[in-house]
């Protein structure tokens, strides 16, 4: 552990942080499912219970980048946590109970919002421009795994011991990495890097203090520490940010939270009879994560191109390839189709994050948490939309087409991420930018 360089601990921490968040989000999806199927709960009301979540998300996410600027991303992070921790340690899972579950997925919702912003913030300071890819690859890619292992073993804890088992896990899990990173986690010295602030990272990249400068009269005042909000609000690199993660997220939220009940309604397969197969697609978005941070720090580093052209090229080929896949996943009506189609979209998409998710960091280091509360934003929104949506297409497709079973039923689900992915691509084509922008 003497040589074992503390940023690298920060990062690995910060990976098994996004596992755990994902691994609550899928073991919902997965727990209220069942449940509200044993119910009866038609498929529109379930959309809306699932997109709960997204409400609260959506609300805390500037002020998530705000609270990391001002009080730091380390100490938000464990808020964070031991807020979501906490509802779900304590709440009980019944599907009639509309009130408490909208309560507390907007409690979920609104706490793991500021995680993001506050990881963006840390990772901003700790790691040095030539790591931040397959840093930031690596930490994002802990979404996916989380995501596969509750695919993989979250349906049999709900079979053999209830949805609410599922609770009781989250609950221990981010209970026990919040006591990691309160024992693990500090802030970067910068005697551990001397060249941090010419670099842009580093000490330099604290929360923002209040400055004293010289009046007139030869005393001292305080000069408030600003937020260029206005800048980079209307700057056009931002909004190509903004625009990719609405595009991938309501890909991802509409796959995670609806291809159980593709899976089941729509093919006809159990969840619990798939066995390992259902992970395959969240296990490909974390393999070709790490890909991307790896292909792009390469082509960075060994200058064979440069910081704009790495994302525009990393960004385009992930969501071209992405759009082909979802728009064909309808077609194949196996498990072995289903699957290959949903990993190869999943897969690129997190290839793609190359490109737009670390592109925060490129442009404004020092706003990084910030910029990732906007774009996220946006993201949540995405989520809100998509997975509502979804239901209320389906709700509207099975009174077409009798049931759920049919390709055309899902086809309309599948195509707009599709298209979204062909539009996004072009939009970070012409607008984005790897320099820095804001000082």
């Amino acid at each position: 552990m003497m040589n074992f360089p503390k940023r690298y601990l920060i990062v690995i921490l910060t990976f098994i942080s996004t596992c755990v968040c994902y691994i609550e989000r899928v073991g919902f999806s997965i727990a209220y499912t069942a449940a509200a199927d044993a119910a009866g709960v038609n498929q529109s009301s379930k959309g809306t219970i699932l997109s709960t979540f997204y409400y609260g998300y959506a609300c805390s996410q500037v002020p998530g980048g705000w609270a990391a600027q001002k009080i730091g991303g380390r100490k938000v992070l464990l808020f964070s946590f031991v807020l979501w921790s906490s509802t779900c340690f304590w709440l009980k899972l019944d599907p009639n109970n509309v009130f408490i579950l909208v309560v507390a997925r907007l409690l979920v919702g609104v706490s793991q919002g500021f995680i993001f912003p506050s990881i963006h913030t840390v990772l901003a300071q700790w790691v040095p421009p030539h790591e931040r890819s397959r840093s930031v690859s690596l930490t994002t890619s802990g979404m996916y795994l989380g995501a596969a292992m509750g695919m993989l073993f979250l349906p049999s804890l709900v079979k053999y011991n209830g949805p609410n088992s599922v609770f009781n896990a989250e609950a221990a899990l981010g209970g026990m990495w919040s006591l990691l990173w309160f024992k693990y986690a500090t802030d970067p010295p910068r005697s551990e890097h001397p060249k941090a602030s010419a670099a842009g990272f580093g000490e330099s990249l604290l929360p923002m203090r209040d400055q004293k400068v010289k009046v007139d009269n030869g005393g001292s005042a305080m000069k408030a520490a600003k937020i260029p909000w206005k800048r980079i609000v209307v700057n056009l690199p931002v909004w190509a940010i903004v625009v990719n993660n609405f595009t991938f997220h309501y890909a991802l939220y509409v796959l995670m939270n609806w291809l159980p009940t593709y899976f089941e309604l729509g093919l006809q397969l159990s969840l619990q009879e798939m066995g390992s197969s259902k992970m395959m697609p969240y296990l490909n978005m974390f393999i070709f994560s790490n890909i991307g941070g790896v292909v792009a720090d390469h082509l960075i580093t060994k200058r064979i191109l440069s910081v704009t052209r790495t994302r525009k090229f990393l960004n385009t080929v992930g969501f071209m390839v992405a759009s082909i896949a979802l728009m064909a996943l309808p077609i194949f009506r196996s498990s072995n189709g289903a699957i290959f189609c949903s990993s190869v979209a999943l897969g690129f998409l997190a290839l793609g994050r190359a490109g737009f998710a670390v592109n925060h960091m490129d442009i404004a280091p020092r706003y990084a948490g910030i910029v990732m509360g906007i774009s996220n934003t946006a993201g949540t929104l995405a989520g809100i939309v998509g997975v509502d949506m979804t239901g209320k297409l389906l709700e509207a497709a099975k009174t077409t087409y009798s049931d759920l079973s049919s390709p055309e039923s899902w086809r309309a689900v599948f195509f707009i991420p599709g298209l979204l992915c062909i539009l996004s691509s072009f939009v970070f084509l012409l607008f984005s930018s790897g320099e820095r922008i804001f000082d």
